[in-house]
């Protein structure tokens, strides 16, 4: 069983071509000088609450652009008397 828990390790040369490939196409520089979030309440109610989220790239001059957004159901859950 221990066999088949152990993690295959790259090799050095594909661990520097992966981390270089990533220095050269700076797969963050599109998300901006800091990242912000607003979240907010499409269908309030007493068991199912609808939320939507976004988040924004914020850039060095204060413009923001939209990286990723989501929607979220939350349920209430009620605690029972222990």
């Amino acid at each position: 069983m221990e066999d088949r828990m152990r993690q295959e390790q790259a090799s050095p040369a594909a661990r520097k071509r992966v981390q270089d490939s990533f220095v050269l196409q700076d797969p963050t520089s599109h998300l901006g000088a800091r990242i912000t979030h607003i979240g907010t309440v499409l269908k309030p109610g007493r068991p199912l609450t609808v939320c939507r989220l976004d988040v924004y790239g914020v850039q060095a001059d204060g413009s923001r652009k939209l990286v990723a957004d989501g929607r979220q159901t939350l349920i209430r859950v009620a605690r029972t008397a222990r």
